[in-house]
């Protein structure tokens, strides 16, 4: 019986010393934060576009590059349409000028420098703005400046496109962090007129002082 026993108590020994080292880990504190993070963001994603789950700022942001001023429409700010598509018509219709302006000039300019460079007297600007400017040494600079005024414009009103387009992705996106803000009364910013005293035998400074106030929530059943 006691080898019985003692065979026994071998193979439960083990066991129980096993269980006496188990230590229970908790969960990681990077792993639950990243967790959380992760499912707060999906939660967010409460919009779809193009079959695609996506938070509201980003799908006014998508809409904004895929048609300008759809990003605003999708933020209900219709009042900044005919912001959005006046920029945009003035910077094309700049760029659309200008550039036909640069190719006008561009093929007499060409002639001019052929000219110059073959020393052919024969080769003379005949375009559509050549009665402007004499084929002569004093004209070939003239037509020059002219030419080159028209390059840059067209290249700075091509990034003025550029510009306006961009900008109005920026506001639908904006917009679209603002939509669900909450803007209540328990929230104030105050601007007043304040004079400030730098110190002793220093004469005063007129300033502004900016307040803001986090009021208390008002009790339930309070009146207004």
């Amino acid at each position: 019986m006691a080898p019985l026993l003692l065979a026994v108590g071998l193979l439960l020994f083990p066991a129980a010393r096993l269980q006496a080292q188990t230590v229970t880990a908790g969960p990681d504190s990077a792993r639950v934060a990243t967790s959380s993070k992760a499912v707060a963001d999906s939660l967010r994603r409460t919009e779809r576009l193009f079959g695609l789950r996506m938070t509201r700022p980003t799908k006014a942001a998508v809409l904004a590059m895929v048609l300008p001023g759809a990003g605003q429409v999708y933020n209900h700010k219709y009042w900044k349409l005919p912001l959005v598509y006046g920029a945009l018509g003035l910077t094309v219709y700049g760029e659309v000028f200008y550039y036909g302006r640069y190719l006008e000039f561009k093929k007499g300019y060409e002639i001019r420098q052929r000219r110059v460079l073959l020393k052919d007297p024969t080769l003379l600007d005949t375009g559509p703005n050549s009665g402007q400017y004499t084929n002569t040494t004093e004209g070939d600079a003239t037509q020059q400046r002219v030419f080159y005024a028209y390059r840059n414009r067209r290249d700075v009103f091509f990034a003025y496109i550029g510009l306006a387009y961009g900008l109005q992705i920026v506001d639908a996106l904006v917009d679209g962090h603002l939509h669900d803000f909450d803007i209540s009364e328990d929230l104030s910013l105050n601007c007043r007129p304040h004079l400030m005293l730098p110190g002793v035998g220093l004469p005063p400074t007129a300033g502004m002082a900016l307040t803001f106030t986090l009021h208390p929530p008002k009790p339930a059943g309070a009146r207004r």
